[in-house]
């Protein structure tokens, strides 16, 4: 199923041309992969399967972090919290759900937005004593 999310958000990442593409930030021997788009471009079925609400007005962020200092760079488990904001400063917790499929392992937050608007995420991410930092990013969500 990961496969299936994965090579809907790719495909949804290479047609769309007001979605950033997936990014990734390094710290020492961790990427951690993000990405946050509209929950409408996942299909029926998958946001079903994950419980996630297909809105116009529903984007998701999708976290992922691989211990690259390991052969074939394994995901870990981590702990993650965030808050999301848009220009007017309304804050927004975000809980993120963390998803296991086979040896994938990822963490899926839903936030509310309108049309034409930016969101300010900061990120937490812990794993134990190895890995502490903070995730910053924005994006703009379109309604369709």
């Amino acid at each position: 199923m990961f496969r299936a999310i994965l090579s809907v958000l790719i495909l949804t990442l290479v047609f769309v041309g007001n979605v950033s593409a997936e990014q990734k930030q390094k710290v020492g021997n961790y990427d951690i992969h993000y990405v946050a788009l509209s929950s409408t471009f996942l299909t029926p079925s998958i946001a079903k399967s994950y419980g996630i609400k297909r809105s116009s007005y529903i984007g998701i962020v999708n976290i992922s972090v691989l211990d690259t200092s390991q052969e074939g760079n394994p995901p870990v488990s981590v702990e993650i919290s965030g808050i999301a904001n848009n220009l007017l400063d309304a804050r927004i917790d975000l809980k993120f759900r963390e998803i296991r499929e086979g040896k994938a392992i990822y963490y899926i937050a839903e936030v509310p937005f309108r049309d034409d608007q930016e969101i300010n995420f900061l990120v937490a991410i812990k794993y134990g004593k190895k890995l502490h930092t903070q995730l910053k990013f924005k994006q703009k969500f379109y309604v369709e």
